[in-house]
């Protein structure tokens, strides 16, 4: 494990960072929350990331969540922490909310999303090793690095699109095309791992304990890559995808959300009564209980 010295602002609370040859591991570490992302995740993972593309005995990054889960979604229960709130009121600074009208939320979004749009932009390779759980939030981490592997019973999908609003990072088209894009979208199921390497929307698929093992031998692959042939490949590959809209469309999908946030619809104001009377796993539970099995199965060979 690293001391985090060198450019590391502080000590991360909810991320680990180690070195493994030329990989660098970096691991969601909220395990009793399901590695649900806050605020302070967010930017320590912004922090490693920075880290990483920045160090020179480093060249590829491994990202993966710390137990049963690679990452639930976002924290919801603390959908508007601010860890540096108190600091900022101490100082009698007057910051503008990131909710509260359309603009602001945009605005918010954008700043927030901005961070794990750093995979994107980073000149290293980032894998992403998905187990258990890849949900809303997951899957906007996810599906920004350069390649995902998952294990074979992995569950992946954004069931938020129920009641919650539109996902702010859209890399599904790219990933899987329009009619899968759609079919995970407008009903918010989830899809195994296994089939998800049928579709595309992940690179491959093994049994879950030999997910750790591939995963690493994958990353210790592309890291015998000298780092200036593997930047050159991944961003020809990313502008490509520019050339077909994707950074316009990120822009576009922090914009719907926003819009999708202002609905009054029952299902919408259902979510938002629960979560007030019963509390998150209440709402969840109305949200999704008339879906029932929300596994998608696929019935054509592929």
């Amino acid at each position: 494990m690293q001391d985090y010295s060198g450019k590391w602002l502080r000590k991360p609370q909810c991320l680990l960072f180690e070195i493994v040859g030329a990989v660098a591991r970096v691991t969601l570490n909220r395990p009793e929350k399901r590695n649900a992302l806050s605020h302070r995740l967010v930017y320590e993972l912004r922090d490693a990331l920075l880290e990483a593309d920045d160090r020179q005995d480093v060249n590829v990054v491994l990202l993966e969540g710390a137990g049963k889960d690679f990452c639930a979604g976002y924290d919801l229960t603390s959908s508007y922490e601010d860890w540096q709130g108190e600091a900022a009121e101490a100082a009698g600074i007057d910051y503008r909310p990131a909710y509260g009208s359309f603009e602001n939320d945009c605005w918010g979004m954008e700043r927030f999303q901005a961070i794990p749009d750093l995979i994107l932009s980073m000149h290293k390779p980032v894998i992403a090793k998905i187990h258990g759980n890849c949900l809303a939030g997951g899957t906007d981490l996810a599906l920004r690095c350069d390649m995902i592997v998952a294990a074979d019973d992995a569950k992946i999908g954004f069931p938020a699109t129920r009641a919650n609003g539109s996902p702010p990072s859209h890399m599904w088209t790219y990933h899987v095309g329009p009619q899968w894009a759609k079919r995970l979208l407008l009903t918010g199921d989830v899809i195994l791992g296994r089939d998800a390497a049928k579709i595309g929307l992940v690179l491959d698929a093994v049994p879950a304990n030999e997910i750790d093992a591939f995963a690493m031998n994958l990353a210790q692959r592309v890291a015998l890559v000298d780092p200036e042939l593997a930047a050159a490949q991944k961003r020809i590959v990313n502008i490509a995808m520019e050339q077909m809209g994707m950074m316009t469309v990120q822009r576009f999908a922090r914009e719907m959300d926003a819009r999708a946030h202002l609905g009054t619809g029952p299902a919408r104001m259902r979510f938002r009564s629960d979560m007030r009377e019963g509390g998150l796993k209440q709402a969840l539970a109305n949200r999704d209980g008339p879906f029932g099995d929300s596994v998608i199965r696929l019935r054509a060979e592929r």
